[in-house]
């Protein structure tokens, strides 16, 4: 079993910064690939950045040139730097890791983005 806590949400205004930290704890290796996800109301989850064990990255469109993921496999956290945030970030993020086909989610952390 994974267990996974996020925190680092909040409410910021348009154009500033937020960084998410997700440690793990458990039975957790280094060569999972981790993930954030974010679902705002009515809508549904969906990927905002990936990370894989080898730290291959990518990002959803949307968030790319203003997100940031990482990893520090000593700690077992995984970041995610956001900058530049806007409005239509705000939702709640969550967690996830990918090992031996298993997934694992956090309980998310709120993010919105208001003046």
């Amino acid at each position: 079993q994974v267990q996974l806590v996020e925190s680092g949400g909040g409410l910021v205004q348009p154009g500033g910064s937020l960084r998410l930290s997700c440690a793990a704890s458990g039975r957790f290796f280094s060569l999972a690939t981790m993930a954030w996800y974010r679902q705002a109301p009515g809508n549904e989850r969906e990927l905002v950045a990936k990370i894989t064990g080898g730290d291959s990255t990518n990002y959803a469109d949307s968030v790319k040139g203003r997100f940031t993921i990482s990893k520090d496999n000593v700690k077992k956290t995984v970041y995610l730097q956001m900058d530049r945030l806007k409005p239509e970030d705000t939702a709640v993020y969550y967690c996830n890791a990918l090992q031996f086909g298993h997934n694992y989610w956090g309980q998310g952390t709120q993010v919105t983005v208001s003046p």
